[in-house]
């Protein structure tokens, strides 16, 4: 778990933000006492060591091909992840789900190595809402891919995990609000 406790560590340092008033916008456009920009921890090469191997670890008893999810949050775990997982000599290739399908070419919604029935997870860097990690397991399914599970960075804990759930997808968290409070008190 010392992995866990220096990711906890990064992501408080480098991507949780707290104030007594609800002063921060979110995607939705409610206000909020806290903001958590994963993108300054999963860009980070600490952590992003940190999360390749923890992500890895979570996945392999599911015997995947591939790791991906809606661009831009999931991005970095999913790279990272196929990367640890081929120091492993066990590769997990990573793709990417644009937010509006391509405009030319074969005009896809994913990219990367993944073909029809390939078992895939479907990572996030933050869940609220669990909006974004639905629709990237909707455009998953749409590409017939079996989604095994979603796995988040941190679940913010406001509905997004019983949200993903309803389509039938296996959820986990690496860490919650609450793991960030509570670090963020004793700090």
């Amino acid at each position: 778990m010392k992995a866990e406790k220096r990711l906890l560590e990064i992501l408080l340092q480098k991507s949780f933000k707290y104030s007594e008033e609800p002063v921060f916008k979110l995607v939705s456009g409610r206000m909020s006492n806290y903001y958590i920009n994963c993108k300054t921890t999963t860009l980070d090469p600490e952590a992003m060591l940190l999360i390749g191997h923890l992500f890895y670890q979570k996945v392999k008893p599911f015997h995947i091909h591939a790791i991906g999810g809606l661009t831009l949050g999931a991005d970095p775990i999913a790279f990272a992840t196929a990367m640890v997982s081929g120091m492993q000599d066990d590769a997990i290739n990573a793709f990417v789900v644009r937010k509006k399908a391509k405009e030319h070419g074969l005009m896809k919604w994913i990219e990367g190595n993944v073909r029809e029935g390939d078992r895939v997870v479907i990572v996030d860097d933050v869940v609220t809402t669990g909006q974004s990690t639905i629709d990237a397991i909707d455009r998953a399914r749409e590409s017939n891919l079996h989604v095994m599970k979603a796995i988040a960075l941190v679940d913010r804990q406001e509905g997004g995990r019983e949200n993903i759930e309803r389509k039938e997808i296996p959820f986990e968290a690496v860490f919650t609000r609450e793991d960030l409070m509570s670090l963020y008190k004793r700090s």
